[in-house]
């Protein structure tokens, strides 16, 4: 008499998919997180498998949220699903259209160049026990608006990975898990040498490698970074003392390419040969990534429909 397979538990099943997904470069640190909590909620509430009920009970459990994270935690549940219903037929998948939203991407800030001087400014004047704090917060956000780093490429970087006599950073295991290297300009290396100097001089005894340090010596904390930038940013006014939105580091992302991208329009550069250029920088995945800052400012969008407005009448004539 055969036996009737095993069936995995869900906790079993979510290790597994977790393991599968990291071996193809997928991080997944926060999705993991979220569905470490899903199966949690199915233990507490006595389920073994996943149905449409059990999945759409948690993911809207959160209350005074957007229907978009609503949706995206069903999202996670409903890739789980699939993975779990290779091997227990009695999972149910959620329909992809049971939390419909429109993704809607937020208008970047541009910064002005004020703006950046006002911050870096500010920055300079952070207090510090030890005379590090200022250096590092004015560097560091000076590496975002110079660079368009991501926020956690920066704070990630060792010393090894910021050669001081070239001027290359090396970008390890960024997004989509790809590592690339970044040339910086002169200045940038400047000031990058500037920092390094005073960091070594203030603080002697690091705790670990990483090219920026709080002032315990250790690496600097996302947190940590987005609580100083949003504090400077209320001082700035670029917020209201308690908006919990407003210009995000992010957007210094946003700046440099579109200002490069306007750049090119403005010189008669042919930005379809250049974009994969730009696309590779700034470590997009796929260049239509890159794409979406075309129809970003007004001024970008004037370059663009005044080289298409000449396309056309070199077509027609």
């Amino acid at each position: 008499m055969r036996k009737s397979p095993v069936t995995p538990s869900l906790q079993v099943s979510l290790d597994q998919y977790l393991a599968l997904r990291r071996a193809l470069g997928v991080k997944l640190r926060l999705p993991g997180r979220l569905l470490q909590r899903f199966v949690d909620f199915a233990d507490a509430a006595g389920a073994t498998y996943i149905t449409t009920d059990l999945a759409l009970a948690w993911a809207t459990q959160p209350a005074n949220v957007q229907p978009a994270q609503w949706a995206n935690r069903l999202g996670m549940v409903r890739r789980f699903a699939q993975y779990c219903s290779a091997s227990d037929p009695r999972t149910l998948v959620p329909s992809p259209d049971l939390l419909p939203y429109q993704l809607r991407r937020p208008e970047p800030y541009i910064y002005r160049d004020e703006d950046i001087d006002h911050l870096l400014e500010l920055a300079r004047q952070l207090p510090s026990a030890t005379g590090l704090r200022p250096h590092t917060y004015a560097t560091l956000f000076g590496l975002y608006v110079a660079t368009g780093l991501r926020t956690n490429e920066a704070l990630h970087l060792d010393r090894d990975d910021v050669d001081l006599v070239n001027g290359v950073l090396t970008i390890r295991e960024s997004k989509f898990g790809k590592s690339r290297y970044v040339p910086v300009h002169p200045t940038t290396q400047s000031a990058l040498q500037r920092y390094a100097k005073r960091r070594d001089r203030l603080c002697r005894y690091p705790d670990g490698a990483s090219f920026f340090l709080s002032e315990r010596g250790t690496r600097l904390t996302e947190w940590a970074v987005r609580w100083t930038f949003v504090k400077l940013s209320r001082q700035l006014g670029l917020r209201g003392p308690d908006d919990s939105r407003g210009p995000r580091l992010l957007d210094f992302r946003h700046r440099l390419a579109i200002n490069t991208l306007t750049g090119w329009h403005r010189r008669g550069v042919d930005v379809e040969r250049h974009l994969p250029e730009l696309s590779t920088y700034l470590g997009h995945a796929h260049i239509t990534d890159t794409y979406w800052y075309l129809t970003a400012t007004p001024q970008l969008m004037h370059y663009v429909m005044r080289r298409v407005a000449r396309s056309e009448r070199g077509m027609r004539s």
